[in-house]
């Protein structure tokens, strides 16, 4: 019986030899562009921390008994005005609420124009991009602060400002979700010969709908902690209540109230994970 001569990868001069050796060095290639990458990303983040002082450790040690005075002079909390907070609190409520309910709003068209597999055109696209990229650009903070020259105190211009601000970050995440849906369906529904609100309606928010009903929920978990926040600059909630302590030195009062935005959001984010679940 002859012997099969097999080619071992120690065998010079052999295909299996070359094509071990080009495995090798694409493996190699690999791991150096790896280590470069992360190297890059490390060298990065030690920058930015020493550039705005985190590796300060002496400027933090001593900032620790500051921290220790402030947290004594926040002992015990006083909350005997607690009932003058319960309408603040549910304005904060109602402007998260509201504010979501907008961006939702506004959000869906912006992100049809803005997903590449719905858009009708590519000024259509270039353009509702370029408007959420505007909306994302601009804080809440400051949003709150025109809307408060431009409508007055009040829940109002929270709302608006939650409202708008959120377009940005809500249409963004709708649009991603829509541009990673199955074609097949849509294209089904083109050939059959459905009109471009036939498509949508019928192949396209059907397989989003789970994923727009997580990002909304999501969102209004966010807006809610932000919603706090806004009554800094006057737009109502218990925000305004907290700025208001802070500003007489009632540190007491400021910690009851910091208790009472943390047991809210603690029950905000509990019934999102609730309703989250409900709609999967």
């Amino acid at each position: 019986m002859n012997a099969i001569a097999v080619a071992r990868p120690d065998e010079p001069g052999s295909e299996m030899q070359a094509s071990y050796e080009a495995l090798l060095a694409r493996s190699r290639e690999r791991r150096l562009k790896s280590g470069a990458i992360v190297g890059a990303v490390v060298a990065t983040v030690l920058a930015c921390c020493w550039l705005t002082g985190l590796l300060d450790g002496r400027r933090l040690a001593e900032g620790i008994p500051a921290l220790g005075q402030l947290f004594g002079e926040m002992m015990p909390p006083d909350f005997t005005r607690w009932r003058d907070w319960i309408r603040p609190i549910v304005d904060t409520l109602g402007m998260s609420v509201a504010g979501t309910a907008l961006a939702v709003v506004l959000s869906l068209p912006m992100a049809l124009l803005a997903a590449s597999n719905t858009t009708p055109n590519a000024v259509a696209y270039r353009a509702s991009r370029l408007f959420l990229n505007v909306f994302r650009t601009v804080p809440e903070l400051i949003m709150g602060i025109l809307f408060v020259a431009a409508v007055g105190f009040g829940a109002l211009p929270g709302v608006l400002a939650l409202g708008l601000h959120s377009i940005g970050m809500v249409g963004k995440f709708f649009a991603e979700a829509i541009e990673h849906v199955d074609p097949r369906p849509v294209e089904a529904a083109r050939s059959a010969g459905a009109s471009p609100f036939q498509v949508i309606w019928h192949a396209v928010l059907p397989q989003v709908l789970p994923q727009l009903s997580d990002i909304t929920v999501y969102r209004w978990e966010y807006n809610f902690r932000a919603s706090t926040v806004l009554g800094v600059v006057g737009a109502g909630g218990i925000g305004f209540q907290l700025i208001s302590s802070l500003r007489l030195l009632d540190y007491q009062q400021v910690a009851a109230i910091l208790l009472c935005i943390l047991g809210c959001v603690t029950l905000v984010d509990g019934l999102g994970a609730l309703l989250r679940r409900h709609l999967k």
